[in-house]
């Protein structure tokens, strides 16, 4: 059985699309289509369910890849190490949140580029990043959300504490116990700062916090934490915020923590790659390296 029909149903298997394969392997999808064909002559049996959008594997394809995935892998990592030592020089493509990828997670990878890893960062949101990834554009994505599918694999990062915060002026104005007597109804006559006109951060919060859903609408948007904090620091109003963005301000007292809920709302980070592609020295080496730093970061 040749081994490049297999390298491609495998792939076929994992994307669940023949178009979605064929540009992870460099090739046409009429080519994947034809190659999955002759293999499904070989073997004599069907191996996908063609649907109107993407393929479904049969029990046959489950039971193939099941036993075939493994030791492709396996292969791709025995070439990809000679290789990679031959060189000396692997790329990794990052993707993920501005703030996080910028704060935390390009800071820890630096550490790999003596060991002959150079870096290429793109930011955007969950949604983007995982299409990015599984597009082939980036080796490894940051997000907020868990892949769906066999395609992507994902492993839980870290957990990110929100703070509702005001500059110091605004802060001064909310009664001390007021929140907890009243509610986010004491802080109505504050303006608020977000990432969106959605109000995501805002919003997770009044969920998590007061089981309601913010009354007042956003005053100044600018899609980046880290635009965000600075605003509100400068006295904009009030904003939730990941802890670990700002702490240094808490701390000089540049900005108030307004409560402090006995739970407070978390998000999860998820480190996700293509599933097979850890088989690549350079990948697994920066996904061990996260997830060693991250550790201290919940």
């Amino acid at each position: 059985m040749d081994l490049a029909l297999l390298r491609t149903f495998v792939t076929v298997h994992r994307a669940g699309s023949f178009t979605r394969a064929a540009a992870l392997l460099g090739l046409s999808q009429p080519a994947v289509t034809s190659q999955i064909r002759t293999l499904e002559r070989q073997l004599g049996r069907p191996l996908f369910l063609r649907q109107a959008r993407g393929v479904t594997p049969t029990t046959v394809g489950d039971e193939l890849a099941q036993r075939a995935a493994p030791h492709l892998d396996a292969l791709v990592e025995i070439a990809e190490s000679g290789s990679y030592e031959d060189s000396g020089v692997r790329t990794l493509h990052l993707a993920g949140p501005p703030e996080f990828t910028s704060l935390r997670a390009l800071p820890t990878l630096t550490s790999l580029i003596p060991q002959g890893i150079a870096l290429r960062a793109s930011f955007g949101n969950a949604e983007e990043t995982l299409e990015g990834l599984a597009a082939g554009h980036h080796d490894l994505a940051i997000a907020t959300a868990r892949p769906r599918g066999r395609l992507l694999c994902a492993t839980p990062l870290c957990d990110e504490e929100h703070v509702l915060v005001a500059g110091v002026r605004w802060a001064s104005r909310v009664a001390p116990g007021a929140l907890r007597r009243g509610g986010p109804g004491a802080l109505e006559h504050i303006p608020v700062v977000e990432v969106h006109e959605s109000l995501p951060f805002v919003s997770r919060y009044w969920a998590a916090v007061f089981d309601t859903k913010p009354a007042a609408a956003g005053t100044v948007i600018a899609p980046d934490l880290r635009a965000v904090m600075e605003t509100v620091t400068a006295g904009a109003g009030l904003a939730v915020l990941p802890r670990y963005l700002c702490e240094g301000t808490l701390e000089r007292g540049e900005l108030v923590a307004l409560l402090d809920p006995p739970v407070p709302p978390l998000r999860t980070y998820f480190l996700a790659v293509r599933t097979g592609t850890l088989a690549l020295p350079h990948i697994a080496r920066a996904q061990e390296w996260l997830l060693r730093a991250a550790v201290d970061w919940s």
